[in-house]
């Protein structure tokens, strides 16, 4: 048995991870779970959006799972993802993408995975004023950052059997930044002489993501594309509430739902807990339990293309718990 920091989060976060602790301990994940709380909640109740007690168990377990969590707006608090990403150097988010049966998309066949640098870039918050009129933004690139986020996309291609990486950059404006992500990641490449690889200028990614998404594999690809192109691909198979995530690093990684807290519908099982039940799929497979997470996956597909099981905001008749009961009821015993 391995530990696990539980972080239910905020606003629908603890019904949704309830449901997916639920199926976790049906298929017999082989986990302790410790649960500690992160976002409004943990500002509410013990003063801090990351208490010291949830670190310190994350650098215990090196392994976690997220629901979603809250950053207030305008208080001067930094976002708890981008916290946790710098705190445990979780240089790579992963976000896999894929056209699921029974939801309503753009597009009814795409596969690919996006594996976005997760620490520097405009993303490191290097900002000055230059003066009262000026602000300024350091864009930092690093060779260490670029090599092991491209090694981490092929190893990852590798593994999955995905033949095709595109390299997505802005190598033509941005000369040296970018420039060095370009290089850093085809010299890794090189490496990989079984993956085929192309490069793909940001803009036009975005356009050919749109119109023929199923040309890709794998995009590997600096922090801000990263984040914008994530959106953009989730928006093709039916939005965040589908899309599951992780943040990996060489000794600890976090796997987490991408979507908002929802406190609309919070405490109204009403919520959809197919992306962070995705996720722990992602986890379990992350820890070599491959049969479980299949089996858990396949339940989840067949769920989802039942009408009566599936959630309210896929255009099912099922609630946040009888969604679940019909994955576990798929699963069998």
């Amino acid at each position: 048995m391995m530990k696990l920091t539980v972080i239910p989060g905020d606003g629908i976060g603890p019904e949704i991870m309830a449901q997916v602790v639920r199926v976790l301990k049906h298929v017999h994940a082989p986990f302790e779970y410790e649960e500690h709380q992160a976002g409004e909640v943990a500002l509410n109740s013990l003063g801090e959006l990351l208490p010291q007690t949830t670190i310190d168990s994350i650098n215990k377990t090196k392994l976690a799972i997220k629901g979603p969590t809250t950053t207030p707006v305008g208080g001067g608090h930094k976002s708890i993802n981008v916290t946790m990403r710098q705190k445990f150097d979780l240089y790579a988010n992963v976000r896999p993408v894929r056209s699921l049966p029974g939801v309503q998309c753009v597009c009814s066949d795409v596969d690919l995975t996006i594996v976005r640098e997760n620490t520097e870039d405009l993303y490191a918050g290097i900002e000055r004023m230059v003066d009262e009129d000026t602000a300024e933004s350091i864009k930092r690139i690093t060779r260490k950052g670029s090599e092991r986020i491209a090694r981490y996309a092929y190893d990852l291609a590798q593994k999955t059997g995905k033949p095709r990486m595109a390299i997505v950059h802005k190598a033509n404006i941005m000369k040296l930044s970018d420039g060095l992500f370009l290089k850093v990641a085809q010299e890794v490449g090189w490496q990989y002489p079984e993956i085929t690889t192309k490069d793909v200028i940001v803009d036009n990614a975005c356009m050919q993501l749109v119109t023929k998404p199923q040309q890709f594999d794998v995009i590997v690809t600096e922090n801000l594309y990263g984040d914008i192109l994530s959106d953009l691909c989730a928006g093709l198979v039916g939005g965040l509430g589908v899309v599951p995530g992780a943040n990996i690093g060489a000794n600890h990684a976090i796997f987490e739902a991408v979507h908002g807290s929802a406190p609309d519908i919070a405490g109204q099982n009403k919520a959809n807990p197919t992306a962070l039940l995705q996720s722990a799929v992602m986890m379990l497979q992350h820890v070599g339990e491959n049969a479980k997470a299949d089996a858990i996956m396949k339940a989840l597909i067949a769920a989802l293309s039942d009408v009566n099981a599936r959630t309210g905001d896929l255009g099912g008749k099922g609630t946040t718990v009888s969604f679940t009961d019909a994955i576990i009821q798929r699963l069998g015993h």
